[in-house]
């Protein structure tokens, strides 16, 4: 009985070992027959991540040369966008239409604009027209440019808008720029009632008790957007002075200083002005 026992026995492992032979070549047929494709498939991949990188690359590029003109643009026409936003209306082979809203500054305006820009396609020629535009400034200027806004969002008129903005502001700037330099070469003589971006230098000179001088520098904003400053002299001194004024200096005074203006140009003129405070 034992002899036949361990005969079936050994028989099994016999068996058993046969299996895991033909388990083992089975895994080994297995294996060769996807370790190809599995390796075609890492291929792939990494041919598309390389794909991939070289995408975002030239991407990344593109996009460092959009900011850079952006930046040149912005440069150029002192406008600065510090955000933008889209949002899609309409989209159709034929026409899209998209909403726009901007904000950002010129100088120290600040704006916040919002239009519709609807792009129809029509044969081989595509038509661009802007609509809903809408508009709101914020700065201690900004009230001068007020009387052109309706006329901008009544045309539509975004080219209108910005031209007149940065030629505005460029007029604030040049402004501030001339109140402050003078504020600085005469400290004790000058004042700027309303701050670094006033309308209005005051002059009053210590040793000419009462006597009081003021250039206010307003900015004239036309509805077709054409800017020009706009100056004017106005001179304040004691009755007793004005007695001996056999002259009428001080009553001409404004007209001289318009004369001024138009031949010499406006720090020249201010300057001319001020210099008769310290005699």
């Amino acid at each position: 009985m034992e002899e036949q026992y361990e005969a079936e026995i050994q028989k099994l492992y016999e068996e058993i070992a046969m299996l895991e032979a033909e388990k083992e070549n089975c895994e080994r047929e297995v294996s060769m027959q996807y370790g190809k494709y599995l390796h075609g498939v890492l291929d792939v991949l990494e041919e598309g991540d390389v794909r991939n990188k070289r995408d975002v690359a030239k991407l990344m590029e593109e996009i460092e040369k959009m900011e850079k003109n952006l930046d040149a643009e912005m440069k150029l026409n002192r406008i600065t966008l510090t955000c933008c936003s889209t949002k899609t209306i309409q989209k159709s082979s034929a026409k899209d239409v998209q909403q726009y809203q901007l904000q950002g500054h010129c100088y120290h305006v600040c704006f916040d604009v919002g239009f519709t820009i609807t792009e129809v396609q029509e044969k081989d020629a595509v038509t661009r027209r802007v609509s809903n535009l809408s508009i709101i400034l914020d700065g201690q200027d900004s009230t001068d440019i007020s009387s052109v806004l309706t006329r901008v969002e009544e045309t539509n008129s975004l080219m209108l808008l910005f031209n007149t903005l940065k030629s505005f502001s460029e007029n604030c700037k040049h402004r501030s720029k001339t109140f402050q330099h003078f504020k600085e070469r005469y400290p004790e003589l000058v004042s700027l009632p309303e701050g670094c971006m006033s309308s209005l230098l005051l002059a009053q000179s210590a040793r000419l008790k009462g006597c009081t001088m003021c250039i206010h520098w307003g900015i004239d904003v036309s509805l077709e957007g054409e800017v020009r400053p706009k100056l004017d002299l106005v001179m304040k001194i004691p009755e007793e002075g004005l007695r001996m004024d056999s002259t009428n200096v001080v009553a001409n005074a404004p007209k001289y200083f318009q004369n001024l203006l138009h031949a010499v140009g406006v720090e020249t003129a201010i300057e001319c002005i001020l210099k008769t405070m310290l005699v």
